[in-house]
């Protein structure tokens, strides 16, 4: 049986706390901030990047990992591994993934890049997905294949509490942001494979929040088989950025409405916090997989 490493990117949501008590190996995500660059949950902790996203003049740029850390990690790690499985940032928001496969090209297939087109909670699954085939036996190859074969198989859906991160990165015009602004609405996005589009809209939090609700419940009962608490067939994950207690609080009022379901949340990655600001939340459905992680096998 291969001994396999698990990598992936903090843009998954794994802190390197965590990392550790899992087991995976986490590639911190560079940023440059006003001309200096800091390193996601190394020297730069979520408070600090929000604190500095606050002031209107900051100038914040993400980036991807030098190839020297990328690979330098890969190297250290075959030296006590077989193979390696790197489930980096999907390919449709990142050019992190493009580069990784292009280095795994020098190394015989002992490196296996998987482009299953996830973000946060949903790249985090499939870590532990790809951690549980790993310790079943299946070879790096394989569950790279297995992984690929699932891809499709998630949805997330982002609300924000202000426009201004989508008028600052273009993704919406200036009027309409201030128009959104005076009649209080919040729009509703989502991440389905590698694009980020428009969903809907809704006038303030709560209403936005009932969207994203009845957009997992059609999810379970038009792509996961129904809703069955007894035997849930789908994760549901959630994320915020910034503000936590607004994020527990949605937390309750989902498992209100799915019971039975195990519903864990994290901090939104700062790759992605960065363009749509403080204040937002997200909701996600990714489906159980038999040879994944499962219910009884729980890890999060």
């Amino acid at each position: 049986m291969p001994k396999i490493a698990i990598v992936t990117d903090s843009n998954s949501g794994i802190t390197q706390e965590d990392a550790k008590k899992y087991g995976i190996y986490v590639l911190p995500m560079p940023f440059e901030i006003n001309g200096k660059t800091y390193y996601e949950d190394i020297d730069l902790t979520q408070d600090q990047f929000y604190e500095m996203l606050a002031d209107p003049e900051t100038q914040v740029h993400t980036s991807q990992p030098l190839p020297g850390e990328v690979m330098g990690l890969w190297d250290k790690l075959l030296m006590e591994y077989d193979e390696i499985v790197h489930i980096p940032m999907s390919s449709g928001l990142s050019g992190s993934l493009e580069s990784a496969e292009l280095f795994s090209k020098d190394y015989d297939g002992k490196v296996q890049v998987v482009d299953n087109q996830r973000i946060s909670v949903t790249q985090k699954l499939s870590c532990m997905d790809a951690l549980q085939m790993a310790e079943d036996g299946m070879d790096a190859a394989r569950i790279r294949e297995r992984l690929l074969e699932t891809k499709a198989d998630s949805n997330i859906y982002i609300t924000v509490d202000t426009m201004t991160y989508l008028k600052k990165g273009g993704r919406v015009t200036p009027a309409a942001a201030a128009i959104a602004g005076v009649l209080n609405i919040k729009p509703v996005l989502r991440i389905s494979g590698e694009k980020l589009d428009a969903f809907g809209k809704s006038r303030g939090m709560k209403a936005a929040k009932q969207v994203m609700i009845k957009a997992i419940r059609d999810d379970l009962e038009k792509n996961y088989g129904g809703i069955n608490p007894d035997h849930p067939n789908a994760w549901i994950g959630m994320a915020y950025t910034h503000d936590k207690e607004a994020g527990l609080e949605f937390m309750e009022e989902v498992k209100k409405e799915f019971p039975g379901y195990h519903i864990f949340m994290d901090p939104l990655s700062l790759s992605v916090a960065c363009h749509i600001g403080p204040g937002s939340l997200a909701v996600t459905t990714t489906r159980v997989l038999p040879d994944g992680m499962t219910y009884d096998k729980i890890r999060i």
